[in-house]
């Protein structure tokens, strides 16, 4: 935002230079080449009038040689022609004269002639009828073209100056205003990252900002005040509801020994709830610690964690007779939270072995999908309609005996890694859930990859 607000000025600056500064050389630029050629015009007329004097009146007095040797210290060239056309009188060297324009002239003629300016003035006699001669000036724009160049050095100068002074002020103006809320996007990205203690304390910038970052304050300290609270509730309930069930279910043990069979059953009854009650407890504390977790990001290869997590299950896999195989070779480094892949697939697979009869199927399958990693669960069970996969990642929604709270819990470890769950059928019939997971990048994989093998 800086960068951008900077270019900004400048480039308004530079418009407004070159819109102002342009112009304005040009037109001094000119103004100063119409004054010399209105100069020099004006000293060919004053010749003139002291040539007139002798091509018409006659006269031989000392004005006009007077005149011709002070413009020639001025490094001004001048001829005085008759009507004929022959040389009257001249500084040291004739000026260049064009042929198309070949004294005797009727009026007065300028004409650039490489480095000078050359202009003939007819020699008019009083009577104001026809013309008695030409006086030829030439003079150096040397000196002119020196002054336009000073003049368009004098506004590059100003104009880098002002340049260079907007940059600066373009700079510290951006910066004032983008370090706020450049503070308030790092601040409101850590705490969604689960840092709850973030602050902002911006003191600086305008005074919208520092408004917006004691709102943005005040919101953190009530979040913090209700997930520390919520936190709280959930281990007084894994402590005060935990520790009765317990209870119940060991009197509830002791009351079937010594009863009939009739009774027996119904306790037995009592204590499967007891126990799925117990579950549902335990689910709901695991999905109070997935939203409230703190990501450590950590670099995993969620391929060795796919082979570990099946040779766990494969054994559970086994004694209800279905298959369970992964297609994991390649390693597929990831950045997530401790333990949190472990926890994922942990629940898929219960989910999958809980939906699959005795002769089913289960696949895990991970790899690398551009900027994904992708983490894929197979079974060939019953699946579930559209409308059962759309509300699958909502707490208690379930299909069969289970809490329905295993699919909730992977939804919220894989958003807290910045990551998406996605269900679909798999091809035969079966679910399919596919992890997607941010993938390191390909230098940053490579070192967390030599790190893992050395450990």
């Amino acid at each position: 935002m800086a960068r951008r607000i900077a270019v900004a000025v400048v480039a308004l600056i530079t418009v407004l230079m070159t819109v102002v500064a342009l112009p304005l050389g040009l037109l001094i630029s000119a103004q100063d080449r119409s004054d010399f050629r209105a100069s020099t015009r004006t000293a060919a007329a004053t010749v003139a009038n002291v040539a007139e004097e002798r091509l018409d009146d006659g006269e031989h007095g000392p004005a006009l040689g007077r005149t011709i040797r002070e413009m020639s210290h001025q490094d001004d060239q001048l001829a005085v022609y008759d009507s004929a056309g022959q040389l009257i009188a001249s500084t040291a060297r004739r000026p260049a004269v064009r042929r198309s324009v070949r004294p005797p002239v009727r009026s007065m003629v300028s004409y650039p002639a490489g480095d000078r300016l050359v202009v003939l003035a007819p020699v008019v006699p009083d009577s104001g009828t026809g013309s008695v001669g030409t006086v030829a000036l030439s003079r150096p724009t040397m000196g002119l073209d020196h002054r336009i160049m000073v003049l368009w050095s004098l506004i590059a100068a100003v104009a880098a100056a002002a340049l260079a002074t907007a940059a600066v002020v373009a700079i510290g103006l951006a910066r004032w205003l983008s370090r706020p809320i450049t503070t308030l996007a790092a601040a409101a990205r850590r705490l969604g990252e689960g840092e709850l203690g973030t602050r902002t304390h911006v003191s600086t910038g305008p005074p919208e900002a520092q408004n917006l970052s004691a709102a943005f304050d005040t919101m953190a300290a009530r979040i913090e005040l209700l997930v520390r609270g919520n936190q709280a509730l959930m281990a007084d309930v894994s402590h005060q509801v935990r520790t009765p069930l317990a209870a119940l279910r060991l009197r509830l043990d002791l009351l079937a020994q010594d009863t009939d069979e009739a009774t027996a059953t119904e306790l037995a009854g009592a204590q499967e709830e007891i126990a799925r009650l117990a579950r549902m407890t335990n689910g709901l504390l695991a999905v109070a610690r997935a939203e409230n977790n703190t990501i450590r990001a950590q670099p995993v290869d969620a391929s060795t964690v796919a082979r570990d997590r099946v040779e766990t299950w494969r054994p559970v896999a086994a004694e209800r007779g279905v298959t369970l195989a992964v297609a994991a070779t390649e390693p597929v480094l990831v950045r997530l939270g401790e333990d949190h892949l472990e926890q994922i697939l942990d629940n898929l697979l219960a989910n999958a072995l809980d939906a699959l009869d005795s002769g089913g199927a289960i696949t895990v399958t991970t790899r690398a999908a551009g900027s994904q990693a992708q983490v894929v669960v197979h079974d060939d069970g019953p699946g579930m309609n559209p409308q059962q996969r759309h509300a699958a990642f909502h707490r208690f929604t379930t299909g069969g005996g289970g809490a329905g709270l295993g699919l909730a819990i992977v939804d919220r470890l894989v958003t807290v890694n910045g990551g998406t769950a996605t269900l679909s059928d798999t091809p035969g019939g079966g679910l399919t859930v596919t992890i997607g997971l941010p993938r390191r990048s390909e230098t940053a994989a490579s070192g967390e990859h030599r790190v893992l093998n050395q450990m």
